[in-house]
């Protein structure tokens, strides 16, 4: 019987729902991805800082460190498959959030609405961020998950903090660096003539590279719990 047809009974047939928690991480996963991605407008220098003096940073890195912890969840829990999958999906929905962006930001403001400088100014700006997020989401979340992986084959499943630490080194390596050079570098030269002086790039990179790291390895307890608590609670 055809999902939402009645049976000779009357009762309604609905489509079934899978077992376990692959959905609700996946949405996490794709949100907190998007809310980042319009956070990264926004750029934040914290100074007065003793021996550093000033350090810079983005709005996106309050939350885009959680994709990685949640992609170490899908990469350990489900395998590269599935992991993969929720990489495409958050792919296609940010760059769908750009294009919508991109069209909103084109069309024609209402005469009575004064805020159309304001809304170009900050998310006419989201669709550069959203390419560099892309460029730098997919090298850096790919690696993160098959490093992840193949650790996990070697070691036999075998020292999962070792295992989670090496991965978010190498895949928030990968992604800053990407990131920083294609939002604010000499890409985004290129693109509309903004970029940051050099030594302010390299500040950006390296202060972003270390502040989602040491956010993971400081998450390393939860991380541990989730994938346990989720493994658990999958169907074998």
């Amino acid at each position: 019987m055809t999902p939402g047809t009645s049976s000779d009974s009357g009762a309604v047939r609905f489509g079934g729902v899978g077992v376990g928690h692959y959905d609700v991480i996946l949405a996490l996963f794709c949100g907190l991805l998007l809310i980042s991605n319009v956070a990264a407008t926004k750029l934040i220098e914290i100074g007065g800082l003793p021996l550093v003096g000033s350090v810079i940073t983005d709005g996106g890195a309050l939350l885009f460190p959680l994709t990685y912890v949640l992609g170490d969840v899908l990469a350990e829990v489900y395998g590269l498959r599935r992991t993969h999958r929720a990489i495409a999906l958050g792919f296609v929905l940010a760059a769908l959030m750009s294009l919508t962006f991109l069209l909103v930001d084109a069309a024609p403001p209402a005469s009575s609405w004064p805020y159309a400088d304001a809304w170009h100014a900050v998310l006419g700006f989201v669709p550069r961020i959203v390419l560099a997020s892309l460029a730098g989401y997919v090298a850096g979340q790919l690696l993160n998950a098959h490093v992840l992986v193949w650790l996990k084959r070697r070691t036999r499943g075998r020292g999962l903090g070792a295992r989670l630490v090496t991965s978010t080194l190498v895949g928030e390596l990968a992604d800053t660096v990407v990131f920083c050079l294609v939002a604010f570098g000499p890409v985004a030269a290129l693109l509309d003539g903004f970029s940051l002086p050099w030594p302010e790039l390299l500040n950006y990179i390296v202060v972003g590279w270390l502040f989602k790291c040491l956010v993971e390895i400081a998450l390393l307890p939860v991380t541990y719990r989730v994938i346990a608590w989720v493994g658990r609670r999958e169907p074998g």
